[in-house]
């Protein structure tokens, strides 16, 4: 199983809406890529509440089937859809990928 997590901080207007309301929208556009990928097992999106300054605003956690299947979503024209929206609303981004056996 791989897990790929991606810690994003926002900025705080892009994409005509401000920082929570982009976070909002992100969130929903990635849980509706749920059970629409092959290999895709589990996909959910948090929200930060706490606002420190080390804080990110936003986190992907999702887990795959295969490394093969990571990257077949990395690709998948779902997921790509939403990485525009995603890019224009993001100041930072940090990613982790790693593998459970």
């Amino acid at each position: 199983m791989i897990k790929h997590i991606v810690f994003w901080k926002l900025k705080e207007q892009a994409n005509g809406l401000n920082k929570v309301e982009n976070a909002a929208a992100i969130k929903q556009n990635l849980e509706a890529l749920n059970g629409q990928i092959e290999g895709l097992t589990h996909l959910e999106v948090g929200l930060d509440f706490l606002g420190s300054a080390e804080s990110a605003d936003l986190v992907l956690y999702s887990e795959f089937e295969s490394k093969e299947a990571l990257e077949f979503y990395a690709s998948h024209p779902l997921h790509k859809a939403v990485m525009p929206f995603i890019a224009e609303a993001r100041s930072e981004r940090r990613v982790v990928d790693y593998e459970v056996n």
